[in-house]
């Protein structure tokens, strides 16, 4: 009987996944999500004798807030996350140990990030509850991708979100909620890593397949925060504070990665890895185009609401 593909990827990867592992767990530093919330801050709401959230309470401005809503909201769906590594990478040896760390890695996201925002009055409890019950009733599906294209979309996924979680802290202004968001951001970043040398293994062992991976998880690129209610109204408001971005997520995730496999340098491809390439190529360059109108509307708009100040 033949060895279905992705079991015989799994396999030949078993290595690479150990070594990336024990890295990650060298490199990886502890750290406390109580340390980076201000509980001196904090006081009862309504219902224990307090006071209920105001918009004047928080320090933060609005796009700052959704901002902060939508990031935290993205870390809510962890248990859908989960369930959808644990298929593609199963439970065994090293496959299965990197399934928990990291999601007990992610855990701590949403525990820190919540906290310090209730703790401080950032964002509204109750809009952020209702919208938490409705996100993780959605859940998350990524459709039962192949293991290629998970390998392919979780590299741009996390570190979309690092830079995502990183341009929040900075612009909320707030000293605290940037080393809070940071210090998240930098587990997302060593996450990358490892899947990112996920998909340069695979490169080498299964070109023309991870080509047509990388190619389709570009093109369909959605962040999985697409299920929170309202997602395209924020993450447009999002975009026009410059947080995040069509720029961002063309010069900042898309380009590095690729850069970093050498894609455009890649040789011994088949017909099928060169189309997905000549694919990736058109596809990148109607990126650009779509960044840079964007960019001009969002600058003609800015200037169009100077003009009306002056």
């Amino acid at each position: 009987m033949a060895v279905p593909e992705s079991t015989r990827l799994m396999l030949e990867l078993e290595g690479t996944v150990e070594e990336n592992l024990n890295r990650h767990l060298t490199v990886a530093k502890e750290w406390m999500p109580h340390e980076y919330v201000p509980w001196s801050e904090g006081k009862n709401f309504a219902e224990l004798g307090g006071e209920p959230w105001d918009p004047e309470q928080s320090r933060v401005s609005p796009i700052a807030r959704t901002s902060l809503e939508v990031n935290l909201l993205t870390e809510d769906n962890l248990p859908s996350y989960h369930r959808e590594i644990e298929r593609a990478f199963g439970r065994d040896g090293a496959w299965g140990t990197w399934v928990h760390r990291w999601t007990a890695e992610e855990g701590r996201h949403g525990i820190c990030i919540r906290d310090y925002l209730l703790v401080t009055r950032a964002v509204d409890p109750v809009e952020l509850e209702r919208a938490r019950m409705q996100t993780m009733q959605a859940g998350y599906d990524s459709g039962d991708k192949a293991l290629l294209n998970v390998f392919a979309y979780v590299s741009f996924q996390e570190l979309a979100t690092r830079i995502s979680h990183r341009n929040t802290g900075k612009y909320t202004q707030d000293p605290l909620c940037e080393k809070l968001l940071a210090r998240v951001a930098m587990d997302e970043n060593l996450h990358m890593l490892f899947y990112r040398n996920l998909v340069q293994a695979s490169l080498e062992l299964s070109p023309d397949a991870m080509m047509r991976a990388i190619t389709d998880e570009v093109i369909q690129f959605q962040m999985p925060g697409a299920v929170i209610p309202s997602f395209t109204r924020k993450a447009a408001l999002i975009a026009k504070a410059g947080i995040y971005d069509l720029r961002i997520h063309h010069d900042e995730v898309i380009w590095p990665l690729l850069r970093q496999w050498k894609i455009f340098e890649l040789e011994g491809l088949g017909e099928e890895g060169e189309k997905a390439r000549d694919e990736l190529d058109q596809f990148l360059k109607a990126l650009e185009t779509q960044a840079s109108r964007f960019e001009e509307r969002r600058a003609a708009a800015e200037a169009r609401s100077a003009a009306r100040r002056a």
